[in-house]
């Protein structure tokens, strides 16, 4: 490459860096009229180093507001037991075309066979790859969504629900829901068809919902809108933390 093509490349880099960093285009016309070969490749490498510092800053902040209860991986978990559909890959899921998609995947199975696992583990990778996240238990949603609503903020927090491309609801079906809670978590559901990602673990089968959510009609609602653009992931096997359970020891 000449010499005059690479300070072309360079001062187009520069440019798009000072487009990101919402700076005018000043440096790039000094660049062309005062800047040695030498100066241009400082400015480059500062801006670059600029974009890279706030890009770290911003997926601290991700994580941070995604609201993980624990710090998992999928590094070295066990995929053996994890049925997939032939609509999904793990690529999918570790590379977040999913979010992208706006589908949403309920992950079905015993208690301690690596659903919530899986679920902090993909969306972290999620958040790696600059996603807005928001992980809830179902019994801490619905709190905090009657509270809001006892305190007249309700559409605010569902503004900012609203504002995340994934929402991890665990726990889903573990603990009866009153009424009103149902349908406040239903508008959640309903708010977030077609519009966000929806990640929802639970040990209980469809026909059970009614008997969970205090209606069978709006239970039927709900598993309509997650299936209509979803994966069911069916989980098997041994409870892991019963396998490893310090209980069993002798």
């Amino acid at each position: 490459m000449s010499l005059t093509r690479e300070r072309e490349t360079l001062r187009s880099e520069i440019s798009a860096f000072c487009k990101k960093l919402v700076l005018s285009q000043r440096a790039v016309t000094l660049c062309e009229t005062e800047a040695t070969p030498k100066q241009e490749e400082f400015l480059h490498r500062v801006l670059a180093e600029e974009m890279e510092s706030r890009e770290r800053s911003r997926r601290s902040r991700l994580m941070s507001r995604a609201g993980f209860p624990v710090y998992k991986t999928l590094d070295g978990y066990d995929r053996h037991g994890v049925k997939l559909p032939l609509s999904l890959q793990w690529s999918d899921l570790t590379e977040g075309t999913f979010i992208q998609g706006r589908r949403n995947l309920v992950l079905y199975g015993p208690v301690g066979t690596g659903k919530t696992h899986l679920a902090i583990a993909t969306r972290l990778r999620a958040c790696e790859l600059g996603m807005t996240v928001k992980f809830y238990t179902v019994a801490e949603l619905v709190m905090r969504l009657a509270e809001a609503k006892r305190a007249g903020t309700l559409e605010r927090l569902m503004t900012e629900i609203q504002r995340t491309q994934l929402l991890i609801l665990d726990e889903w079906g573990y603990i009866p829901v009153d009424k009103e809670g149902s349908q406040l978590l239903f508008r959640v559901i309903a708010d977030s068809y077609e519009s966000r990602s929806l990640v929802i673990t639970t040990n209980l089968e469809f026909s059970k919902w009614g008997s969970v959510f205090t209606d069978d009609q709006m239970a039927a609602a709900m598993i309509d809108r997650l299936a209509h653009y979803g994966h069911l992931l069916v989980f098997e096997g041994e409870s892991y933390r019963m396998k490893h359970a310090l209980m069993k020891e002798r």
